[in-house]
């Protein structure tokens, strides 16, 4: 299993409207054949920041999610015009 952890930074005053993307991308991410999981998290001091917790089955699964069409929509064109990723880290289970 892979898992994937990623941290957003919303642009001041687009933290709705990244909430919104987000929530898009984690219902068709849910849906993809090898995810396991996909949950969106609000940081609790700074509204701003955003961790996104995801596990794959495999590296296939991952690219999947890479390549389907929300993906390429939500995280490659409407969330980089409301923030900036801050990090990401892919982990492999031990």
């Amino acid at each position: 299993m892979l898992v994937l952890v990623v941290t957003w930074e919303a642009d001041q005053g687009k933290e709705s409207e990244v909430i919104s993307t987000f929530a898009k991308l984690a219902e068709g991410s849910r849906k993809e054949a090898g995810c396991r999981m996909y949950v969106v998290h609000r940081h609790v001091e700074e509204p701003r920041k955003f961790l996104v917790y995801e596990q794959y089955d495999n590296e296939a699964a991952l690219q999947g999610h890479r390549d389907s069409a929300h993906f390429q929509q939500y995280a490659l064109k409407e969330l980089p015009a409301l923030g900036k990723r801050i990090d990401a880290d892919l982990y492999n289970e031990l």
